[in-house]
Order: structure tokens, then C-alpha cells, then sequence
């Protein structure tokens, strides 16, 4: 899995590649744990090129998502998520806890 984090002026952009499994989660984790470290709690997260999302993945989302909506900091929004990982998300129960777009612009634009 490879993983890049850009930052902008309202928010910082993290794009993974690849799959997004219990191998590879922890690398995710470690690049969200920092962001959130170093007080930057607006964060999109680029699915556009992940294929395939593990409960150990899910459960990164839901941390990093716990850490920038406390005390009303921020959030984590989803851009690009295929459609057998949004099904995914519903399946668990999970659709409504992210704000999830189609296009960077609009995820960039909604900070």
C-alpha cells in the first residue's frame, strides 16, 4: 500500500493505494495518528485507488474520525469510495459516520 499526505490551506488530503488490510492498516494508522498529533484535525481521505477495506481499516477510520470531532475540531471525510466499500460501510452499520463525496473539490471545499 503506498500512502501520501498533501496539505492545503483548509485541510490536509491523505490518498491511499492498493488494500487496506490488517498488514497494511497500522501504516494508515500511523499517518493519521500524526496528523491528529500535530492538531490537524480536517482530513480527506482519498479511497479513489483502495479496492479493498478490512474491519482493521474500518476501525483506523473510526478512530482517527473519534479524534478530530472531539471538542468540535474537525472531521474526517471520505472522497472516492468504490461501491463494494460503501456497501461494506453499510453493511456494518457505519454509512452515516462519514461524510462521503465524489469528487476531491467538493471534500476539499467542505472545510
Amino acid at each position: 500500500m503506498e500512502i501520501t499526505t498533501t496539505n492545503y490551506k483548509r485541510c490536509d488530503v491523505v490518498k491511499s493505494v492498493g488494500r487496506i488490510d490488517s498488514y497494511t492498516a497500522p501504516d494508515l494508522e500511523e499517518v493519521l495518528t500524526s496528523l491528529t498529533k500535530d492538531g490537524k484535525y480536517k482530513i480527506v481521505l482519498d479511497l479513489e485507488e483502495v479496492d479493498f477495506m478490512s474491519s482493521k481499516g474500518w476501525w483506523v477510520l473510526i478512530e482517527t474520525q473519534k479524534a478530530c470531532k472531539r471538542y468540535n475540531r474537525g472531521e474526517l471525510v471520505l472522497y472516492g469510495v468504490q461501491d463494494r466499500i460503501r456497501e461494506s460501510l453499510n453493511l456494518v452499520g457505519m454509512g452515516s459516520y462519514f461524510q462521503i463525496f465524489d469528487d476531491l473539490v467538493s471534500a476539499v471545499a467542505f472545510f
